[in-house]
């Protein structure tokens, strides 16, 4: 039987599961991690201490905590959810637990909520926010083009900002315009960058990322670097884009904005949806069809041009 104090071993066991057997991505282990550690608080304050006593309704009280209690968005519900499930169905499979209390928890609709999305003047105004005027102080870095050169790569590529922390020299090939990115679960896709982070890229790393690299780390190979040199962190990518924003004048914008005005505007382009969800790295399409509920501009001006009626 399993102890209140062995929540703890559970959790790792569970943790070290999903790295060796599934190989999942640090990110992933790490919101797993955090998944598991709000259910087993929330088990252990309703007096619940044994994972082989856990039912249906303790699951299902925790999820409507998550929501009343917390306040999370449906999204994040959602994959607290399919956390839980996979938990239990491991207990299962190894024998921990008799019957698998998850599967009698349903899953919620999936979250259809439609991203924010840059026009085309916002994202040119934001990937050419950094501009030599701020450094303009003697001996400073031209950490502008670094600036420069993650804005315009994330929104011609549609990186995440965890896929740009990650990047690496060895990944660009610029005979074929083309940059290799590794997203989730390790699954690599060939994404083209565009003229315009082409040459922001090249300018960079001629002009300020070997300024960048220290004597103790000058075989670092990924592209964009802090001033210590080191790789940019998923933090330090989210302020480098809030300040462009802020300086173009543009409100409510984080990383994950340019990849989804990545998205939208190639769908208004005329790019078709399987294409979109190549370059996004979606396993499944109806991950990218929330991206053609927004340009109902251009459906409205098409009706109006051809249907008769209209």
């Amino acid at each position: 039987m399993v102890r209140p104090t062995d929540f703890h071993t559970v959790r790792e066991g569970f943790l070290t599961f999903i790295r060796v057997e599934c190989g999942l991505s640090a990110n992933t282990i790490d919101a797993y991690g955090r998944d598991l550690r709000d259910l087993f608080e929330d088990l252990l304050a309703a007096g619940q201490g044994n994972i082989e006593q856990v039912g249906p309704r303790d699951l299902s009280k925790h999820l409507v905590e998550l929501k009343r209690q917390r306040g999370m968005a449906a999204s994040s519900i959602a994959r607290h959810l399919a956390t839980i499930k996979m938990l239990f169905k491991w207990l299962h499979a190894n024998g921990r637990i008799e019957v698998n209390p998850a599967d009698w928890l349903e899953q919620p609709t999936r979250w259809r909520r439609i991203p924010g999305v840059l026009s085309p003047n916002q994202a040119r105004a934001l990937v050419e926010a950094p501009t030599p005027t701020e450094n303009n102080k003697p001996n400073t870095l031209p950490l502008w083009l670094r600036d420069r050169a993650l804005l315009e790569m994330m929104y011609a590529c549609g990186m995440r900002a965890s896929e740009a922390a990650t990047v690496r020299l060895r990944d660009v090939h610029e005979t074929l315009g083309v940059v290799r990115i590794s997203g989730k679960g390790g699954k690599e896709r060939l994404v083209p960058m565009g003229e315009p982070a082409e040459c922001a890229l090249e300018q960079y790393v001629a002009e300020c990322r070997e300024r960048l690299l220290k004597p103790d780390n000058r075989d670092e190979d990924c592209i964009f670097l802090s001033r210590t040199g080191r790789p940019l962190e998923r933090v330090a990518i989210w302020q480098i884009v809030k300040r462009a924003a802020a300086k173009a004048g543009i409100r409510d914008v984080h990383p994950h904005t340019l990849r989804h005005s990545f998205a939208t505007h190639l769908l208004i382009g005329g790019a078709d949806l399987r294409v979109v969800q190549e370059l996004l790295g979606h396993a499944d399409v109806t991950t990218t069809q929330i991206y053609t509920h927004v340009d109902r501009a251009r459906l409205k001006d098409i009706h109006e041009r051809f249907h008769p009626r209209a």
